[in-house]
């Protein structure tokens, strides 16, 4: 057993020893391997939900409280099979009952977290893509049904909530839209003869589902207004999304993009990046669709129009218009070939790193030497914009500076990431109080070894991020 534990489960290779390292291990040599695996699990047969209950069992009955590491990893394990376990169920429950849980129904540990909206944004039109989910193209065994069937779906979640997310912007939203997408699919299963991929006819309902969606609540990205006596900078105001939320970088590990390769997720991470979605943001509903699927998910012309209802020429027509329209509101120097993003360098760490300090200590000289000369700080859906090093540290240290009336508190932060950028949850603890409770999610932007853009959120959705409202 123990010379099985350490082959990797795809290619049979010898893992890397596990000396000295704490955590889960890895089941496998590389990233290929992991890839491999990944779309190994992407199309179960029958009897799915049988094998994942055995393999509860399984694991269930390995536990042993020594040694504590151990112990830790397969706790772990056990848990994620439990909640992978737990969402299928409630995808059957909900799925056969047609009803769309309530935000925040998540179990706790499932991997779900609250909405920030009071209640599902989505709302399901009886004759919305009423002829868009008959499977087409190539073949796909059939879909099994059932619990089985859940399994299927389940399996694609989170690939099309980011799909979903890239459509909408929005996090919570991407959530009613994928469950929306779920029951749609469970409804109409029974007409799915295994002409068309799985993956092929779930993005086609979940795309038609986010088209209705657009059009039920037609908005468009506007500029920020200058507040009375509020100090905002000389410059022009930025671009403002009130529905923009941030998307944890922790559920883009399995989130792969067309040819499922290593390169090609890290193009699927940039596509998550704020300024490409603030961007995607201006394009028309129809064309936002076509450029996400051509040019991120990868689909070829003949595919996309397929799922889209459109022919091919109307496609690369459209994909035509987009292009130069997205490339339009993006940053001058910002790259629209989607070159993989790559992890922080020590530089950008320490730039996040020398900001978090100086929020702690409420050092505002630190402050501004952590800052570019054009910093910008927004915080979406709130009406605040400030643009220039001087604006941004004097809107901070209104609740920073202990000597000031509106001084909030003592300031900690945790590091996370989220759009593939740097990211730092906020806690503050107020006077006279013991407990420090979530107040922000800033995700940074670092140019030179310094910070360029802070876009801070609400914090309702940290449980998403795996951090807790209070410390």
């Amino acid at each position: 057993m123990a010379e099985q534990e350490e082959k990797c489960a795809i290619c049979g290779r010898t893992l890397p020893p596990r000396a000295g390292r704490r955590g889960r291990t890895s089941v496998y040599c590389s990233a290929a391997c992991r890839q491999r695996a990944y779309r190994e699990r992407r199309a179960p047969g029958a009897g799915a939900v049988r094998e994942l209950i055995s393999d509860v069992a399984e694991r269930a009955g390995r536990l042993t409280p020594q040694p504590p590491g151990v112990f830790y990893a397969d706790v772990t394990e056990l848990a994620s099979s439990v909640g992978r376990l737990r969402r299928i169920a409630r995808t059957a429950r909900d799925a056969a009952e047609g009803v769309t849980p309530a935000p925040g129904n998540g179990p706790a540990g499932d991997g779900t977290a609250e909405n920030v909206t009071p209640r599902p944004v989505t709302k399901e039109r009886p004759d919305a893509t009423a002829d868009a989910t008959a499977p087409d193209a190539a073949a796909d065994p059939a879909a099994p049904d059932g619990a089985d069937f859940a399994v299927v779906m389940e399996t694609y979640r989170r690939e099309l909530h980011v799909h979903c997310y890239r459509m909408t912007g929005s996090y919570d939203e991407a959530e009613d839209l994928v469950q929306e997408t779920f029951l749609k699919a469970w409804r109409r299963r029974e007409t799915y003869e295994g002409r068309a991929p799985v993956r092929a006819w779930l993005y086609r309902i979940a795309t038609h589902t986010c088209l209705d969606h657009l059009r039920r609540h037609s908005r468009a990205p506007a500029r920020y207004e200058r507040l009375p006596g509020t100090a905002h900078g000389d410059a022009e105001p930025p671009t403002r999304l009130t529905w923009l939320q941030p998307y944890p970088d922790e559920l883009l590990a399995d989130v792969p993009a067309a040819d499922a390769g290593p390169e090609a997720q890290a193009v699927a991470r940039e596509t998550v990046d704020l300024v490409f979605l603030t961007a995607l943001q201006h394009l028309p509903p129809r064309q936002r669709a076509v450029l996400v699927l051509r040019d991120v998910a990868g689909l070829p012309a003949a595919e996309t129009a397929g799922l889209l209802d459109l022919t091919p020429a109307a496609v690369n027509s459209a994909l035509q218009r987009a292009r130069p329209a997205l490339r339009a509101h993006l940053p001058a120097g910002k790259r629209a070939e989607w070159a993989p993003l790559t992890p922080p360098t020590p530089a950008e760490l320490a730039a996040v790193e020398r900001y978090r300090a100086a929020a702690e200590r409420l050092d505002m000289a630190a402050m501004a030497a952590a800052l570019t000369e054009d910093a910008k700080l927004t915080m979406p859906p709130n009406p605040f914009w400030f643009v220039g090093r001087g604006a941004v540290v004097d809107f901070v240290s209104q609740s920073l500076d202990p000597s000031l009336p509106a001084f909030f508190g003592d300031w900690h932060h945790v590091p996370t990431r989220a759009n593939g950028r740097p990211a730092l949850a906020g806690y503050v603890r107020r006077p006279g109080t013991t407990v420090y409770r979530a107040q922000t999610l800033e995700v940074l932007r670092v140019e030179d070894s310094r910070i360029a853009e802070i876009t801070t959120f609400e914090p309702h959705l940290l449980p998403a991020f795996g951090l807790p409202m209070t410390l």
